[in-house]
């Protein structure tokens, strides 16, 4: 459950900007952050992981009965669709949310927001390589393999996930990491969204901040809406404190809402935890977040 020792809340966030900013470290106009990592070997390397063939889609059905349920669309010639652009499975990109008025690369929050500086169109082709499954959820959940609301996950829960599933889920620069909650595949049983959108859920701790900065991961996304613990982990009012630290100060773009549930499924049967992941999305200008339809191939 979510870790009591954190301090005040803008105390936590000022150590946590100053250790782990990467601010200005692949230039001023960088527009990509931390999927800098993933180059031309490592992508190369995520295709020779394709040995069966097997594909998985990652994505959840965008309809009106989603697990946000506001995503009105109206059908005729064309197939025409409106709705929010975060609505299922999506990345969030570098002008999602902001750190003390800064966006990613330090840039003003007022600059990025709609508009085409760090829009989801540079990042088009950016979301390919090793992707890399953490089924938290079975490694250290209950029976069925899921976690409880408001259940905060640790760099030590991380630790002792990768060490259950074994050597093809060590996490290594430029990966695409994927973390199992299992509240996804428990709302779809009990056939009920509930606070599935804005409600408690269990994540990612404030504290393994630490580890996704270390780490030099491209990317990471979880089968929450939105990745971090809920409720958080400070006494008074938090804002989204790690998405704050992690898109504005480290430049780590995060996904939420994943259907990780068959992919699963296959790797806790042939104990690979590895793929060849390509998750580009949506290339919506001046979008600070797109729609994504991720295939994972086994």
């Amino acid at each position: 459950m979510p870790p009591t020792h954190l301090g005040p809340v803008e105390e936590e966030l000022t150590k946590a900007r100053t250790a782990y900013r990467n601010r200005g470290r692949w230039g001023a106009d960088d527009v990509l952050g931390t999927l800098n990592f993933i180059d031309d070997a490592i992508r190369a390397h995520a295709a020779s992981l394709v040995r069966r063939g097997r594909s998985f889609s990652l994505a959840q059905e965008f309809d009106g009965s989603g697990p946000q349920g506001f995503p009105h669309g109206f059908g005729g010639d064309g197939d025409p669709v409106l709705m929010p652009l975060r609505a299922c499975t999506q990345w969030e990109g570098l002008g999602r949310v902001h750190d003390d008025g800064r966006a990613g690369n330090g840039r003003p929050y007022a600059l990025v927001g709609g508009d085409s500086v760090t829009g989801m169109e540079h990042m088009r082709d950016a979301f390919t390589g090793r992707g890399v499954l953490l089924d938290v959820g079975r490694a250290v959940g209950d029976a069925r393999g899921e976690l409880p609301d408001g259940f905060a996950i640790t760099e030590e829960h991380l630790r002792v996930t990768v060490e259950a599933q074994g050597a093809t889920s060590g996490v290594r620069r430029g990966d695409i990491v994927l973390v199992r909650t299992g509240q996804l595949g428990r709302v779809r049983r009990l056939g009920e969204w509930g606070g599935y959108a804005a409600g408690d859920a269990p994540g990612l701790s404030f504290t393994t901040l630490g580890w996704l900065h270390r780490t030099e991961i491209a990317a990471i996304a979880t089968d929450t809406r939105g990745l971090e613990v809920r409720p958080h982990e400070f006494a008074g009012p938090a804002r989204s404190p790690l998405h704050r630290i992690a898109v504005a100060d480290m430049g780590l773009p995060l996904g939420g809402m994943w259907d990780l549930e068959a992919l699963a499924e296959d790797c806790a049967a042939d104990g690979v935890h590895e793929f060849l992941l390509v998750a580009a999305p949506l290339p919506v200008a001046g979008a600070a977040g797109a729609p994504v339809s991720p295939i994972a191939v086994k």
